[in-house]
């Protein structure tokens, strides 16, 4: 014998008395999952190289910095000595030599206690991207006559590229002499 379907204030009276299920929570942010690992995998095997070159100037000093660039920083298998291998430009290779219980005792003061026991250096040029100059300031306009007694002053200049240098000269020696 078919079922017969429920009316529809049957069915309303039915759903009222009946629990749905609770919607769908969202999964947790993937930062809350993955900082415990981060700080785990941190711990284990520390900041390396990376970390050395953004600091590597106040690190060793701005005099060994000129001539040298962290590379890598190789973990010791089983516990062995860590090992900092730095890229040296030129003959300096025999300075830094001298100087390696020192650049060791500078990073192991950065990366923590015995973090680095020995010092790879291998010569080569230096593979940093070498800073932009800074931008040029714009000058301040010089006060109207003074420009006006330098225009008059190379009125008999002829017209052209020497005419253009001499002005920007003599601006420049103005902006000097005003102190601006």
């Amino acid at each position: 014998m078919p079922r017969q379907l429920p009316s529809a204030e049957e069915a309303a009276r039915i759903l009222a008395r009946k629990r749905t299920r609770p919607p769908h929570r969202p999964p947790p942010p993937a930062g809350r999952g993955l900082s415990r690992l981060v700080k785990e995998l941190d711990a284990r095997f520390g900041q390396g190289a990376g970390a050395l070159s953004a600091r590597w100037r106040e690190i060793v000093g701005p005099e060994v910095a000129k001539r040298t660039e962290p590379v890598k920083l190789i973990k010791g298998r089983n516990g062995g000595p860590s090992t900092l291998e730095i890229r040296v430009a030129g003959p300096a290779a025999a300075i830094i030599q001298h100087q390696a219980h020192e650049i060791l005792a500078r990073v192991n003061l950065f990366l923590g206690p015995e973090a680095v026991q020995k010092l790879r250096i291998v010569q080569g040029p230096l593979q940093r991207a070498e800073t932009a100059p800074a931008p040029r300031r714009r000058q301040a306009p010089l006060d109207a006559a003074v420009e006006a007694k330098l225009a008059a002053d190379l009125a008999a200049a002829p017209e052209g590229r020497l005419k253009d240098a001499l002005i920007a000269l003599g601006r420049g020696v103005m902006r000097r002499r005003n102190g601006g």
